[in-house]
């Protein structure tokens, strides 16, 4: 438990020193603005009516509206299998997640990115970017549950690389409509990595505890 508890600890301060030099990378404009121009010009490069299309039905796999669903229908699945600590976890990613976000959007009050001929048109605040943000938490859990439950370390690998090619397909996408900036996209990552190993490591540390408490009693039980 002690290990457990450190290495998330440790993530989690990795993370959160990440994402305080991006938010203030990004009030005061310097390098990450050069990147986030350079970001811009180069999705923009590539636009077409078929890559928009694709983009915009990647993107959807980010939105409130789809994650909010998965995640239910995970958590039925996961309240069918007996997996209630795994039903504790994803309702605190998700909604904790979700609350963390437009509390982040509100305090930072980013505008979102102004171009001539924009893709989607959004009014709502950019910093950080709602969909990365949510894909990064759901698809992140999704893979910490499969690892979980597979005993091959390459495909406890596998989950983890697909759920961040996911994250990257969908952050992209979000560049590409001009709804965000570069830095919104790498913002979002890094916070909802936080948040996740914030909710991880306390699911499985109460996980953990419990059950030493149940064999600790099971032996007490056994040598009365």
């Amino acid at each position: 438990m002690g290990l457990h508890l450190t290495v998330g600890m440790l993530v989690i301060i990795l993370t959160c020193w990440c994402f305080n030099e991006i938010a203030e990378g990004i009030a005061a404009p310097g390098r990450l603005a050069a990147l986030d121009r350079h970001a811009a010009e180069l999705f923009q490069k590539y636009e077409s009516p078929a890559l928009t299309l694709i983009a915009k039905g990647v993107s959807l796999l980010g939105s409130v509206a789809f994650l909010a669903i998965a995640s239910l229908c995970a958590a039925i699945v996961f309240i069918r299998k007996g997996w209630f600590d795994a039903v504790l976890g994803i309702v605190l990613t998700m909604v904790g997640g979700g609350l963390l976000n437009t509390l982040l959007k509100h305090f930072f009050e980013r505008k979102r990115p102004v171009f001539e001929n924009p893709l989607v048109n959004l009014t709502t605040f950019a910093f950080p970017s709602g969909h990365t943000m949510g894909a990064t938490l759901f698809y992140m859990f999704l893979a910490a549950i499969a690892a979980h439950s597979l005993q091959r370390r390459g495909m406890r690998v596998l989950a983890f690389a697909c759920a961040f090619v996911m994250v990257a397909l969908i952050g992209a996408t979000r560049i590409y409509l001009g709804a965000h900036f570069f830095t919104d996209v790498l913002g979002a990552v890094v916070a909802g990595l936080a948040w996740f190993a914030f909710c991880w490591t306390a699911v499985e540390t109460l996980r953990k505890w419990r059950k030493r408490q149940w064999s600790r009693a099971a032996d007490q039980e056994a040598s009365s």
